[in-house]
């Protein structure tokens, strides 16, 4: 049943992808944007949340109002987001207590390098926790499974996240 109302929805494909170029996009973020709508929407008709059918058809008016909030999340996002090249040095804007911008050039190779270097040669218990809540696992969550208490954690995670800073 879900299958058979994603069909319908792909089927008009190239319709979606027009209608998020009409908002002032390229044609290749236009087809993102669309791709993020299929799977916002497959997760609801999971959930049992939401019924895109109106009277056998689709629900158009609901499709371009996800599109359009698909697009004002990206623009929203996209303010805050620099791309850069990772095999160009990486210009860092620090702004000293004076407000007055500083220019450093730091080679991401380099700067990882000096990083992984460091974590090697900590002590195995600081690295260990550094590198569970670094890779996404809430400091919360990681006391409770570990039994370790959570202030002993955060500042563990402090220290090294802190050692780590002053490297770059």
């Amino acid at each position: 049943m879900i299958e058979e109302k994603l069909i319908l929805i792909a089927k008009k494909h190239k319709t979606w992808v027009d209608i998020v170029c009409t908002f002032g996009c390229t044609r290749v973020v236009a087809e993102d944007i669309t791709q993020e709508m299929y799977i916002k929407i497959f997760l609801q008709l999971q959930k049992g949340t939401l019924d895109i059918m109106y009277n056998d058809e689709i629900n158009y008016y609901y499709i371009f109002k996800t599109l359009k909030s698909l697009f004002i999340d990206l623009k929203r996002k996209s303010k805050n987001i620099t791309m850069v090249s990772i095999d160009d040095p990486i210009k860092l804007h620090i702004v000293t207590d004076l407000n007055l911008d500083v220019e450093n050039q730091v080679n991401f190779n380099e700067a990882n390098e000096r990083i992984e270097k460091e974590l090697s040669q900590m002590y195995w218990y600081d690295r260990k926790v550094f590198e569970i809540i670094n890779g996404g696992e809430s400091i919360a969550d990681f006391s409770r499974k570990s039994k370790i208490k959570y202030y002993a954690l955060y500042f563990t995670y402090k220290k090294v996240k802190d050692k780590l800073k002053k490297l770059l």
